[in-house]
Protein backbone atom coordinates (compact mmCIF):
# COMPACT_ATOMS: atom_id res chain seq x y z
CA UNK A 1 0.00 0.00 0.00
CA UNK A 2 1.07 3.27 -1.41
CA UNK A 3 2.15 5.37 1.83
CA UNK A 4 2.39 9.54 2.03
CA UNK A 5 5.09 10.56 4.91
CA UNK A 6 4.41 13.66 6.37
CA UNK A 7 4.79 16.10 9.61
CA UNK A 8 1.60 17.41 11.40
CA UNK A 9 1.37 21.66 12.39
CA UNK A 10 3.87 20.77 15.06
CA UNK A 11 6.79 19.01 13.20
CA UNK A 12 5.71 15.33 14.61
CA UNK A 13 5.99 12.68 12.05
CA UNK A 14 2.78 11.11 10.66
CA UNK A 15 2.31 9.34 7.99
CA UNK A 16 -1.30 7.89 5.96
CA UNK A 17 -2.51 5.85 2.90
CA UNK A 18 -2.50 7.57 -0.70
CA UNK A 19 -5.57 7.17 -2.43
CA UNK A 20 -6.13 8.42 -6.02
CA UNK A 21 -9.67 6.51 -7.94
CA UNK A 22 -8.28 8.29 -11.26
CA UNK A 23 -4.75 6.17 -10.83
CA UNK A 24 -2.56 9.17 -9.77
CA UNK A 25 0.72 7.56 -8.83
CA UNK A 26 1.76 8.18 -5.23
CA UNK A 27 3.96 12.01 -5.57
CA UNK A 28 7.59 11.84 -5.42
CA UNK A 29 7.37 15.31 -3.61
CA UNK A 30 5.23 16.63 -1.18
CA UNK A 31 5.39 20.09 0.29
CA UNK A 32 3.52 21.18 3.24
CA UNK A 33 0.41 24.06 2.12
CA UNK A 34 -1.58 26.43 4.00
CA UNK A 35 -3.58 29.47 4.10
CA UNK A 36 -0.54 31.30 3.97
CA UNK A 37 0.65 29.98 0.23
CA UNK A 38 -0.31 32.05 -2.58
CA UNK A 39 -1.87 31.22 -5.53
CA UNK A 40 0.90 31.85 -8.05
CA UNK A 41 3.60 29.37 -6.08
CA UNK A 42 0.83 26.34 -5.64
CA UNK A 43 0.29 26.48 -9.05
CA UNK A 44 3.89 26.95 -9.82
CA UNK A 45 4.76 24.11 -7.63
CA UNK A 46 2.43 21.95 -9.01
CA UNK A 47 3.04 22.20 -12.50
CA UNK A 48 6.54 21.12 -11.54
CA UNK A 49 5.61 17.89 -9.91
CA UNK A 50 5.11 18.75 -6.12
CA UNK A 51 2.25 17.56 -4.53
CA UNK A 52 0.97 19.55 -2.09
CA UNK A 53 -0.81 18.47 1.18
CA UNK A 54 -3.10 21.40 2.95
CA UNK A 55 -3.02 22.06 6.56
CA UNK A 56 -4.95 25.23 6.46
CA UNK A 57 -8.21 25.41 6.87
CA UNK A 58 -11.35 23.88 4.15
CA UNK A 59 -12.47 27.13 2.62
CA UNK A 60 -9.06 28.14 2.33
CA UNK A 61 -8.03 25.08 0.83
CA UNK A 62 -11.48 25.22 -1.79
CA UNK A 63 -10.45 28.70 -2.56
CA UNK A 64 -6.71 27.77 -3.29
CA UNK A 65 -8.09 25.28 -5.76
CA UNK A 66 -10.62 27.53 -7.78
CA UNK A 67 -7.78 29.96 -7.84
CA UNK A 68 -5.27 27.24 -9.39
CA UNK A 69 -7.65 26.75 -11.72
CA UNK A 70 -8.30 29.92 -13.05
CA UNK A 71 -4.56 30.20 -13.86
CA UNK A 72 -4.68 27.38 -16.06
CA UNK A 73 -7.43 28.11 -17.75
CA UNK A 74 -5.99 30.95 -19.18
CA UNK A 75 -4.17 29.26 -21.34
CA UNK A 76 -6.30 29.19 -24.87
CA UNK A 77 -5.79 26.03 -27.11
CA UNK A 78 -3.82 25.93 -29.88
CA UNK A 79 -5.63 25.87 -33.55
CA UNK A 80 -7.10 22.33 -34.63
CA UNK A 81 -7.02 21.75 -38.14
CA UNK A 82 -9.72 19.07 -37.55
CA UNK A 83 -12.40 18.27 -35.05
CA UNK A 84 -10.78 15.40 -34.03
CA UNK A 85 -7.38 17.34 -33.41
CA UNK A 86 -9.73 19.56 -31.48
CA UNK A 87 -10.92 16.78 -29.41
CA UNK A 88 -7.22 15.55 -28.81
CA UNK A 89 -6.41 18.87 -28.08
CA UNK A 90 -9.31 19.26 -25.76
CA UNK A 91 -8.62 16.02 -23.50
CA UNK A 92 -4.68 17.14 -23.34
CA UNK A 93 -5.75 20.40 -21.90
CA UNK A 94 -8.30 18.53 -19.77
CA UNK A 95 -5.77 15.59 -18.31
CA UNK A 96 -3.31 18.64 -17.55
CA UNK A 97 -5.65 20.52 -15.65
CA UNK A 98 -6.66 17.38 -13.58
CA UNK A 99 -3.29 16.11 -13.21
CA UNK A 100 -1.82 19.76 -11.48
CA UNK A 101 -4.99 20.33 -9.57
CA UNK A 102 -4.99 17.11 -8.15
CA UNK A 103 -1.71 17.35 -6.63
CA UNK A 104 -3.56 19.69 -4.30
CA UNK A 105 -4.29 16.70 -1.06
CA UNK A 106 -6.20 16.87 1.92
CA UNK A 107 -5.92 14.29 4.73
CA UNK A 108 -8.56 12.11 6.02
CA UNK A 109 -8.75 10.73 9.92
CA UNK A 110 -8.56 7.18 10.59
CA UNK A 111 -12.62 7.63 10.37
CA UNK A 112 -12.40 9.38 7.24
CA UNK A 113 -13.58 12.60 9.18
CA UNK A 114 -12.02 15.48 7.04
CA UNK A 115 -8.65 16.65 9.49
CA UNK A 116 -9.14 20.19 8.84
CA UNK A 117 -10.62 23.18 10.67
CA UNK A 118 -13.89 24.16 9.34
CA UNK A 119 -14.54 21.38 7.70
CA UNK A 120 -17.86 19.55 7.24
CA UNK A 121 -18.77 15.95 7.96
CA UNK A 122 -17.59 13.99 5.20
CA UNK A 123 -17.59 10.56 6.97
CA UNK A 124 -20.78 9.20 5.45
CA UNK A 125 -19.83 10.03 1.45
CA UNK A 126 -16.03 8.72 2.20
CA UNK A 127 -17.69 5.18 3.12
CA UNK A 128 -20.11 5.51 0.28
CA UNK A 129 -17.05 6.01 -1.86
CA UNK A 130 -14.57 4.33 -0.46
CA UNK A 131 -16.05 2.10 1.77
CA UNK A 132 -16.07 1.65 5.92
CA UNK A 133 -13.01 3.66 7.16
CA UNK A 134 -9.49 1.95 8.37
CA UNK A 135 -6.45 4.26 8.13
CA UNK A 136 -5.28 7.43 7.54
CA UNK A 137 -5.67 8.95 4.08
CA UNK A 138 -4.65 11.38 2.04
CA UNK A 139 -6.72 12.20 -1.10
CA UNK A 140 -7.03 14.66 -4.16
CA UNK A 141 -9.27 17.70 -2.81
CA UNK A 142 -10.46 17.56 -6.91
CA UNK A 143 -11.66 14.16 -5.98
CA UNK A 144 -12.91 14.57 -2.45
CA UNK A 145 -15.45 17.65 -3.49
CA UNK A 146 -16.59 14.94 -6.23
CA UNK A 147 -17.19 12.34 -3.64
CA UNK A 148 -19.25 14.92 -1.39
CA UNK A 149 -21.00 15.68 -4.56
CA UNK A 150 -21.82 12.20 -5.45
CA UNK A 151 -23.31 11.64 -2.01
CA UNK A 152 -25.38 14.72 -2.94
CA UNK A 153 -26.84 13.30 -6.17
CA UNK A 154 -27.21 10.24 -4.11
CA UNK A 155 -29.61 11.32 -1.56
CA UNK A 156 -31.32 13.58 -3.78
CA UNK A 157 -31.43 11.58 -7.09
CA UNK A 158 -32.54 12.30 -10.23
CA UNK A 159 -35.91 12.31 -11.63
CA UNK A 160 -36.78 10.28 -14.51
CA UNK A 161 -39.60 11.22 -15.73
CA UNK A 162 -40.28 7.92 -17.69
CA UNK A 163 -40.60 6.29 -14.54
CA UNK A 164 -42.49 8.96 -12.55
CA UNK A 165 -39.88 8.64 -9.85
CA UNK A 166 -36.36 9.01 -9.07
CA UNK A 167 -32.67 7.28 -9.98
CA UNK A 168 -30.23 7.41 -7.37
CA UNK A 169 -26.61 7.54 -8.77
CA UNK A 170 -23.45 6.08 -6.59
CA UNK A 171 -20.36 7.69 -6.43
CA UNK A 172 -18.14 5.96 -9.62
CA UNK A 173 -21.45 5.65 -11.56
CA UNK A 174 -22.74 7.49 -14.63
CA UNK A 175 -25.75 9.53 -13.58
CA UNK A 176 -28.66 9.48 -15.54
CA UNK A 177 -28.78 13.51 -16.19
CA UNK A 178 -29.22 12.94 -19.76
CA UNK A 179 -32.61 11.55 -20.15
CA UNK A 180 -32.98 11.25 -24.23
CA UNK A 181 -31.59 8.33 -23.86
CA UNK A 182 -33.97 6.74 -21.23
CA UNK A 183 -36.65 8.53 -23.23
CA UNK A 184 -35.68 6.82 -26.32
CA UNK A 185 -35.99 3.18 -24.45
CA UNK A 186 -39.16 4.15 -22.96
CA UNK A 187 -41.00 4.70 -26.26
CA UNK A 188 -39.66 2.91 -28.94
CA UNK A 189 -42.06 0.34 -30.58
CA UNK A 190 -41.75 -3.35 -28.33
CA UNK A 191 -40.43 -6.21 -31.00
CA UNK A 192 -43.22 -7.24 -32.59
CA UNK A 193 -43.13 -10.80 -30.98
CA UNK A 194 -43.44 -9.50 -27.54
CA UNK A 195 -46.52 -7.79 -28.90
CA UNK A 196 -47.97 -10.51 -29.97
CA UNK A 197 -47.30 -12.82 -27.18
CA UNK A 198 -45.43 -15.30 -29.62
CA UNK A 199 -42.06 -14.53 -27.69
CA UNK A 200 -41.40 -14.69 -23.65
CA UNK A 201 -41.39 -11.19 -22.13
CA UNK A 202 -37.51 -11.33 -21.00
CA UNK A 203 -34.94 -8.64 -21.77
CA UNK A 204 -31.29 -7.65 -21.28
CA UNK A 205 -29.84 -4.70 -20.11
CA UNK A 206 -25.87 -4.67 -21.13
CA UNK A 207 -24.23 -2.08 -18.96
CA UNK A 208 -26.73 -1.15 -17.06
CA UNK A 209 -25.07 1.52 -14.75
CA UNK A 210 -27.64 2.80 -12.50
CA UNK A 211 -30.42 0.23 -13.21
CA UNK A 212 -32.77 2.47 -14.82
CA UNK A 213 -33.13 1.13 -18.33
CA UNK A 214 -34.00 -2.22 -16.44
CA UNK A 215 -36.57 0.00 -14.79
CA UNK A 216 -37.73 1.51 -17.52
CA UNK A 217 -38.27 -2.21 -19.35
CA UNK A 218 -39.56 -3.61 -16.07
CA UNK A 219 -42.07 -0.89 -15.94
CA UNK A 220 -42.89 -1.30 -19.81
CA UNK A 221 -43.98 -4.52 -19.27
CA UNK A 222 -41.09 -6.80 -19.23
CA UNK A 223 -41.72 -10.13 -16.75
CA UNK A 224 -37.66 -11.04 -16.75
CA UNK A 225 -35.17 -8.41 -17.06
CA UNK A 226 -31.36 -9.16 -16.55
CA UNK A 227 -28.68 -6.31 -15.61
CA UNK A 228 -25.27 -7.04 -16.29
CA UNK A 229 -22.48 -4.78 -15.45
CA UNK A 230 -18.61 -4.92 -14.51
CA UNK A 231 -18.35 -2.19 -12.20
CA UNK A 232 -18.72 -4.05 -8.49
CA UNK A 233 -20.26 -0.38 -7.43
CA UNK A 234 -22.75 0.16 -10.58
CA UNK A 235 -24.29 -3.50 -9.49
CA UNK A 236 -24.76 -2.19 -6.17
CA UNK A 237 -26.34 1.01 -7.42
CA UNK A 238 -28.85 -0.50 -9.53
CA UNK A 239 -29.78 -3.63 -7.30
CA UNK A 240 -30.15 -0.59 -4.91
CA UNK A 241 -32.40 1.32 -7.03
CA UNK A 242 -34.51 -1.94 -8.49
CA UNK A 243 -35.63 -2.71 -4.79
CA UNK A 244 -35.97 1.08 -4.27
CA UNK A 245 -38.85 1.11 -7.14
CA UNK A 246 -40.07 -1.93 -6.02
CA UNK A 247 -38.85 -4.24 -9.04
CA UNK A 248 -36.31 -6.21 -7.86
CA UNK A 249 -38.66 -9.70 -8.16
CA UNK A 250 -38.78 -9.10 -12.14
CA UNK A 251 -35.01 -7.24 -12.37
CA UNK A 252 -32.23 -9.26 -11.79
CA UNK A 253 -28.56 -7.52 -11.67
CA UNK A 254 -25.79 -10.17 -12.59
CA UNK A 255 -22.13 -9.73 -12.75
CA UNK A 256 -19.55 -12.10 -15.03
CA UNK A 257 -19.60 -10.16 -18.22
CA UNK A 258 -21.29 -8.02 -21.14
CA UNK A 259 -23.70 -10.89 -21.81
CA UNK A 260 -25.22 -13.43 -19.29
CA UNK A 261 -26.39 -16.73 -20.39
CA UNK A 262 -29.11 -17.73 -22.41
CA UNK A 263 -31.20 -15.76 -24.90
CA UNK A 264 -34.02 -12.62 -24.24
CA UNK A 265 -36.60 -11.29 -26.73
CA UNK A 266 -35.11 -7.57 -26.19
CA UNK A 267 -31.56 -7.04 -26.13
CA UNK A 268 -30.50 -3.12 -24.78
CA UNK A 269 -27.29 -1.78 -24.76
CA UNK A 270 -26.37 1.94 -24.43
CA UNK A 271 -22.32 1.49 -24.27
CA UNK A 272 -19.86 4.20 -23.96
CA UNK A 273 -20.46 6.95 -26.69
CA UNK A 274 -17.09 7.86 -27.21
CA UNK A 275 -14.25 5.39 -28.70
CA UNK A 276 -11.33 6.83 -26.46
CA UNK A 277 -9.26 5.82 -22.68
CA UNK A 278 -10.86 7.01 -19.97
CA UNK A 279 -8.42 8.40 -16.95
CA UNK A 280 -11.17 8.09 -14.46
CA UNK A 281 -13.79 5.59 -12.76
CA UNK A 282 -16.27 7.84 -13.83
CA UNK A 283 -15.49 8.28 -17.28
CA UNK A 284 -16.23 4.87 -17.97
CA UNK A 285 -19.83 5.44 -18.21
CA UNK A 286 -18.53 7.95 -21.58
CA UNK A 287 -15.16 6.31 -22.94
CA UNK A 288 -14.91 3.12 -24.65
CA UNK A 289 -11.19 2.29 -25.64
CA UNK A 290 -11.08 1.37 -28.97
CA UNK A 291 -15.26 1.01 -29.37
CA UNK A 292 -15.03 -2.87 -27.47
CA UNK A 293 -18.06 -2.92 -25.47
CA UNK A 294 -19.56 -1.21 -28.91
CA UNK A 295 -18.43 -4.29 -30.59
CA UNK A 296 -18.87 -6.97 -27.93
CA UNK A 297 -22.61 -6.11 -27.75
CA UNK A 298 -22.78 -6.34 -31.68
CA UNK A 299 -20.96 -9.68 -32.22
CA UNK A 300 -22.91 -11.22 -29.02
CA UNK A 301 -26.03 -9.81 -30.48
CA UNK A 302 -27.40 -12.19 -32.80
CA UNK A 303 -26.26 -15.43 -30.63
CA UNK A 304 -28.40 -14.09 -27.44
CA UNK A 305 -31.92 -13.31 -29.14
CA UNK A 306 -34.96 -15.69 -29.09
CA UNK A 307 -36.61 -15.47 -33.05
CA UNK A 308 -37.81 -12.41 -34.03
CA UNK A 309 -36.04 -10.69 -31.22
CA UNK A 310 -34.32 -7.32 -31.01
CA UNK A 311 -31.13 -5.33 -30.36
CA UNK A 312 -31.48 -1.83 -29.38
CA UNK A 313 -28.11 0.31 -29.22
CA UNK A 314 -28.53 3.66 -28.13
CA UNK A 315 -25.81 5.76 -28.99
CA UNK A 316 -24.63 9.36 -29.66
CA UNK A 317 -23.47 10.63 -33.05
CA UNK A 318 -20.82 12.55 -31.47
CA UNK A 319 -17.72 10.20 -31.80
CA UNK A 320 -18.70 10.74 -35.92
CA UNK A 321 -18.91 14.26 -35.70
CA UNK A 322 -15.68 14.15 -33.99
CA UNK A 323 -13.95 12.83 -36.52
CA UNK A 324 -13.46 9.15 -34.16
CA UNK A 325 -15.52 7.22 -35.76
CA UNK A 326 -17.51 7.03 -39.09
CA UNK A 327 -20.93 6.60 -39.85
CA UNK A 328 -19.88 3.91 -42.61
CA UNK A 329 -17.87 2.28 -39.94
CA UNK A 330 -20.77 2.07 -38.10
CA UNK A 331 -23.06 0.38 -40.39
CA UNK A 332 -20.41 -1.92 -41.39
CA UNK A 333 -19.96 -3.31 -37.76
CA UNK A 334 -23.79 -3.95 -38.48
CA UNK A 335 -23.11 -6.19 -41.36
CA UNK A 336 -19.93 -7.74 -39.79
CA UNK A 337 -21.91 -8.61 -37.03
CA UNK A 338 -24.75 -10.26 -39.34
CA UNK A 339 -27.19 -8.25 -38.11
CA UNK A 340 -29.99 -5.77 -40.40
CA UNK A 341 -32.13 -2.56 -39.26
CA UNK A 342 -34.88 -2.51 -38.76
CA UNK A 343 -35.57 1.47 -37.51
CA UNK A 344 -33.90 3.98 -36.00
CA UNK A 345 -35.42 6.99 -34.07
CA UNK A 346 -33.17 9.73 -33.14
CA UNK A 347 -33.55 12.69 -30.30
CA UNK A 348 -31.55 15.76 -30.17
CA UNK A 349 -29.65 16.39 -26.70
CA UNK A 350 -31.00 19.01 -23.91
CA UNK A 351 -27.97 18.99 -21.66
CA UNK A 352 -26.80 22.25 -21.34
CA UNK A 353 -23.12 21.76 -22.78
CA UNK A 354 -24.75 21.50 -26.45
CA UNK A 355 -25.54 25.20 -25.46
CA UNK A 356 -22.46 26.53 -23.66
CA UNK A 357 -20.67 28.62 -26.75
CA UNK A 358 -17.44 28.61 -24.73
CA UNK A 359 -16.95 24.83 -24.89
CA UNK A 360 -14.06 24.06 -27.40
CA UNK A 361 -16.30 21.07 -28.64
CA UNK A 362 -20.06 23.37 -28.91
CA UNK A 363 -19.97 22.85 -32.76
CA UNK A 364 -19.88 19.09 -32.44
CA UNK A 365 -22.37 18.98 -29.21
CA UNK A 366 -24.42 21.34 -30.61
CA UNK A 367 -25.23 19.32 -33.56
CA UNK A 368 -25.53 16.15 -31.91
CA UNK A 369 -27.66 13.44 -32.69
CA UNK A 370 -28.83 10.34 -29.93
CA UNK A 371 -30.12 7.81 -31.95
CA UNK A 372 -31.99 3.94 -30.98
CA UNK A 373 -31.01 1.17 -33.64
CA UNK A 374 -33.37 -1.39 -34.16
CA UNK A 375 -31.50 -4.32 -34.90
CA UNK A 376 -32.23 -7.99 -35.64
CA UNK A 377 -30.14 -10.82 -36.97
CA UNK A 378 -29.83 -11.26 -41.08
CA UNK A 379 -31.49 -13.81 -42.91
CA UNK A 380 -28.90 -16.66 -41.56
CA UNK A 381 -27.73 -16.03 -38.19
CA UNK A 382 -28.65 -16.14 -34.61
CA UNK A 383 -29.30 -19.50 -34.56
CA UNK A 384 -26.58 -21.04 -32.26
CA UNK A 385 -25.34 -19.41 -29.48
CA UNK A 386 -22.16 -16.92 -29.70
Amino acid sequence: MSTIHRTDVNNAPRSARWHSESGMPLPRRVAVADDGMKAATAHRLACEGTALLWQGDFPGARQLLRAMGRRLDRKPLPPAASAAEAFRLHRRARGHRARVLGRLLVPLAEDHSLALRRAPDVRQACAEAYGPPDAPTVVPLTELLGVIGAHQWRLKGVEIPALGSRIHPHFGVFSPTRGEYVDLVARAPLPAAVVRGTAPRTAFDLGTGTGVLSAVLARRGFDRVTATDINPRALACARENVHRLGLARRVEVVDGGLYPDGRAALVVCNPPWLPARPTSAVEQGVYDPDGRMLRGFLTGLAGHLEPDGEGWLVLSDLAERLGLRTRGELLSAFDSAGLRILDRIDTRPRHPRSRDTTDPLHTARAAEVTSLWRLAPSAGTGKTDG
